[in-house]
């Protein structure tokens, strides 16, 4: 799940295909540095967005302006994924200092599992916590959270998601490519698709 390897194994061959990349915002660094030894096959979902979420019952935090000054409630404790995720540098580099978060809050990286497990026990015990999720994402609709308003616009705008493919793919499989190059789907198609898998 990290995507420094993957887009690393992507263009040194190793990865055939990477099918739920976010190359315009998200991965656009991995983009810069691997791109051109990495073939995209498509985008197949439009939307995607990254965001900090708190469970539904904490009435009082719709915005991550409303952060500010409600550190120690958190125990100065943003939890968050893997450390080279996309969505952990934005936060590290752009949301948390963007909103003068920075001095309050450090973001607590490990794993996409431990951030969960992490909601899943402060949820449990109805208590406080804030985490980084996206969205399109299986957790939004198993856990009661919701997405803080980016007034700011620091996660960037909404992306799509693409096929990424090893260089030689498409020459290799080309009817492969051209069914990928195709492939849409709806947000009750991928939500079916990520709740399957």
């Amino acid at each position: 799940t990290d995507a420094a390897v993957l887009y690393t194994g992507l263009a040194n061959g190793d990865i055939d295909v990477f099918a739920s990349a976010w190359p315009e915002v998200t991965h656009v660094d991995y983009m810069e540095r691997y791109g051109d030894d990495i073939e995209d096959l498509g985008s197949y979902y439009d939307g995607a967005k990254l965001n900090l979420s708190v469970p539904e019952y904490m009435d009082d935090i719709n915005s991550i302006t409303d952060l500010e000054g409600q550190g120690e409630r958190f125990d100065g404790t943003i939890y968050g994924i893997e450390p080279g995720a996309g969505l952990t540098r934005a936060t590290e580099q752009d949301v948390l200092p963007g909103y003068g978060l920075d001095s309050e809050y450090a973001l607590e990286t490990s794993s996409t599992p431990a951030m969960l497990s992490e909601l899943q026990s402060a949820v449990d015990d109805e208590r406080d916590i804030v985490v980084t999720l996206w969205s399109p994402f299986w957790a939004n609709n198993e856990f009661p959270v919701r997405a803080l308003e980016d007034p700011e616009g620091l996660y960037g705008e909404p992306e799509s998601l693409h096929f990424l493919a090893r260089t030689g793919f498409t020459e290799e499989f080309p009817e492969v490519a051209d069914w990928i190059a195709e492939l849409q789907l709806s947000d009750e198609q991928y939500s079916d698709l990520e709740n399957t898998v």
